[in-house]
């Protein structure tokens, strides 16, 4: 079996519409849902009557994540704190929506949805537009200046202009790219390796014996995917603050 089998998109709900092709309810689709409902309902429950005065373990982890972001914020965005909490919203549920489909992605048999350019590119564009329209309601026309750094000679001007610009559409390309890749490279090493490992067992002799190493890599990288998928999520979140923070006062 190929590594990149477990990526396929599989309908699961065929749904045709010509002549604009295809909008079928996919595994990818599902397992998107899943995360949301997973996510949804576990605030519900924690946040229901108020939560409790001594939290338990789950309150604990979503109290964890609600100071996990707050704080990157503060840290990362600049400027009064009335400002920088209208974008806790945004921020928080990016955070929390990319850090449950990596780690459900990790699940056996499961479907890694950010392990699919389009999705991870999706998002980054969306957020990328958004904060494009911050910078303008921000400052107005006033914010193509970022632009044109401040003691450009004349004759470089056009060219630094062209430069910048592009430097601004590819934080889009390279946010969807960076999550897309490293997921997708993780997951194919870790296929590969238990691929090789069950080979070998099931060839005994001295290759049983031997297949234990493969298999203890297999291990050690099942707990750095787990390292990455949560690192992923906090890459990809702290790079949309950073740009936030661009927009807001133009860095």
């Amino acid at each position: 079996m190929s590594p990149l089998e477990q990526f396929a998109i599989i309908p699961l709900i065929p749904i045709q519409l010509y002549p604009f092709g295809s909008l079928s309810f996919t595994n990818s689709s599902l397992f998107m849902l899943v995360t949301v409902s997973l996510v949804l309902l576990l605030f519900h429950l924690v946040t229901l009557n108020g939560g409790y005065l001594v939290p338990n373990a789950w309150q604990s982890l979503v109290e964890m994540i609600y100071e996990f972001v707050q704080n990157l914020i503060n840290e990362q965005i600049s400027g009064p704190s009335t400002v920088k909490q209208q974008f806790f919203p945004i921020v928080f549920v990016t955070f929390t929506f990319l850090l449950f489909c990596n780690l459900i992605g990790m699940i056996p048999y499961s479907f890694t949805v950010t392990s699919h350019f389009i999705v991870t590119l999706g998002l980054s564009f969306s957020l990328f537009i958004g904060v494009t329209i911050v910078g303008f309601q921000t400052h107005g026309l006033h914010f193509f200046s970022f632009l044109l750094p401040q003691g450009v000679p004349l004759p470089l001007a056009p060219f630094l202009v062209l430069l910048e610009l592009i430097s601004y559409c590819f934080r889009a390309l390279s946010l969807g790219i960076r999550l897309f890749a490293n997921m997708m490279a993780g997951h194919s090493l870790v296929k590969i390796l238990s691929g090789f490992a069950w080979t070998m067992l099931s060839l005994g002799g001295f290759l049983y014996i031997a297949s234990f190493v493969p298999f203890l890599i297999v291990f050690a990288l099942t707990g750095l995917e787990l390292g990455v998928a949560m690192l992923q999520a906090y890459v990809f979140t702290i790079l949309i603050c950073i740009y936030l923070n661009d927009a807001i006062n133009l860095h």
